[in-house]
C-alpha cells in the first residue's frame, strides 16, 4: 500500500494484516501473500522495524513507537466499524466517521458529509440484511491508509431504487474497501464488490 513514515524509505512498505472475528464466521485461511502477515505471537512488529532500521542506509530514523501505535490505532478503528456494522449499529459507525467524511459509492457518485452516509445507511437498511464475514483489515506504517476484505452474506428485502425486485433472495458477494483516516477517525470510504455477480445472484441478469 502506498504511504510510510516520514524518513522510511525502505525497501517494500511494510503491511500489516489482522483477520477479525465476529461471532458465527468461520476462521479464514492463513494468507497467501508473505508480506501479508496474520497478527499473532510470531510476529513482533517492533522486531521487524528495528532489523529494517539497522539496514537502512544511516541517517533514516524510525520512531518505532509512533509507527505501531497509529498502524494498531487505524486497525482497531476498522475493525470496530465492521463489528458495528454487523451489529446493525449505525450510530457507532458514524461516530468513526470524520464530519465531512467522503464516500465512494460502488460504481455509483461519491457523497460528502456524515449526514449523506446516514441517509445511506437507512437506505441500505430498508433493502438489505447482511452480515460481513472472513474480514481482513490491513494498515499503513503511519496509520494513514486502510485497506480490508470480506464476503458478504446478504438478503435482498426490499427492491433498492434502479435495482431488480426484491423477494428475500440470498447472496454471497466478495467485496472491499479502502479508508484514509485522519485525526483518528475515518476521512474516506471507497467501497468495491462485483455488481455483476451481484445481480445475477438475485436473478436478474
Amino acid at each position: 500500500m502506498p504511504g510510510l513514515v516520514t524518513g522510511l524509505l525502505l525497501n517494500p512498505p511494510l503491511c500489516m494484516r489482522r483477520f477479525v472475528h465476529f461471532a458465527g464466521t468461520r476462521e479464514p485461511s492463513p494468507p497467501m501473500a508473505a508480506t501479508s502477515l496474520a497478527i499473532g505471537a510470531s510476529y513482533d512488529i517492533r522486531s521487524d522495524l528495528s532489523h529494517r532500521a539497522r539496514s537502512a542506509p544511516s541517517g533514516r530514523n524510525i520512531c518505532l513507537e509512533r509507527c505501531r501505535m497509529t498502524m494498531h490505532d487505524t486497525l482497531a478503528l476498522i475493525e470496530g466499524y465492521y463489528a458495528a456494522f454487523n451489529r446493525g449499529d449505525w450510530n457507532a459507525m458514524l461516530d468513526r466517521l470524520a464530519d465531512d467524511v467522503v464516500h465512494d459509492l460502488n460504481q455509483g457518485p461519491r457523497e460528502r458529509g456524515r449526514d449523506a452516509f446516514r441517509a445511506f445507511l437507512a437506505r441500505m437498511d430498508r433493502s438489505y440484511s447482511e452480515q460481513l464475514r472472513d474480514i481482513a483489515v490491513c494498515a499503513n506504517p503511519d496509520g494513514t491508509r486502510a485497506a480490508a476484505e470480506y464476503v458478504v452474506h446478504g438478503t435482498y428485502k426490499v427492491a433498492d431504487d434502479g435495482l431488480p425486485p426484491a423477494h428475500g433472495q440470498t447472496y454471497v458477494l466478495p467485496g472491499g474497501a479502502f479508508f484514509e483516516v485522519r485525526d483518528g477517525r475515518i476521512a474516506r470510504v471507497t467501497n468495491c464488490y462485483n455488481l455483476q455477480d451481484w445481480l445475477a445472484q438475485v436473478g436478474a441478469a
